[in-house]
C-alpha cells in the first residue's frame, strides 16, 4: 500500500490535486543526477532538442505528457496537436498550475518560455497562435517529457503518491 506523505505548512496542491512543492535540495540533486546528457541540456540549461527529431512527436495513444524530471503531469494526448514547427505541441496544459510562464528575451526573440511549476524545469514555450479553443501553442521539447499511457500509474520520482494518468 501506498502512503500519501503528509503535507506541510509549505506544501502547495494545484485544483487538480497534485502536490507542487518544490523539491528539497537533496531530492533536486536525485532527480538532476537520473538525466541523460541531452535532458539535462533541455530541461537545466534551457536549450531546445532539433526539430522533427523528439520521439514524442508522432505520439497518439491516450495518455498524459508528464515533466521527465519531477513527473508531474502537464498535457494530455486530447490538448495534443499538429503544428507543423517539429515540436509536440498543446492547446492547454492539465492545469494551468502545473506550468509557469518566463519572459524569455533569450537569441533576439521576445518569447514566453515554460517551465514545470514544481521543479522549474525547461520545456519549451508558449505562442499565442495555436488553434481553437485556447489560441495558445505549447511548443514542448519530448525529451523534457515521460509519456504515460492512460490507466498506468504516473511517475512519482518524488514519492509524493501522485496518481494514475
Amino acid at each position: 500500500m501506498t502512503q500519501t506523505p503528509t503535507p506541510t505548512a509549505s506544501s502547495r496542491r494545484s485544483a487538480a490535486g497534485f502536490d507542487l512543492t518544490p523539491p528539497d535540495t537533496a531530492e533536486r540533486a536525485r532527480l538532476e543526477a537520473d538525466l541523460s546528457p541531452e535532458e539535462t541540456r533541455v530541461l537545466l540549461a534551457h536549450g531546445t532538442e532539433a526539430p522533427f527529431c523528439g520521439t514524442l512527436l508522432g505520439e497518439t495513444r491516450t495518455g498524459v505528457f508528464c515533466c521527465r524530471e519531477c513527473g508531474l503531469p502537464l498535457f494530455r494526448t486530447g490538448t495534443k496537436f499538429e503544428s507543423g514547427t517539429g515540436w509536440p505541441s498543446f492547446t492547454e496544459p492539465v492545469d494551468p498550475e502545473h506550468v509557469s510562464a518566463v519572459h524569455d528575451a533569450a537569441f533576439g526573440m521576445v518569447r514566453t518560455e515554460t517551465r514545470c511549476a514544481r521543479c522549474d524545469s525547461h520545456q519549451g514555450h508558449v505562442f499565442p497562435d495555436g488553434p481553437p479553443p485556447t489560441g495558445a501553442r505549447y511548443c514542448i521539447n519530448s525529451v523534457a517529457l515521460t509519456f504515460v499511457v492512460a490507466g498506468e500509474p504516473l511517475p512519482d520520482p518524488l514519492g509524493r503518491g501522485d496518481g494514475i494518468a
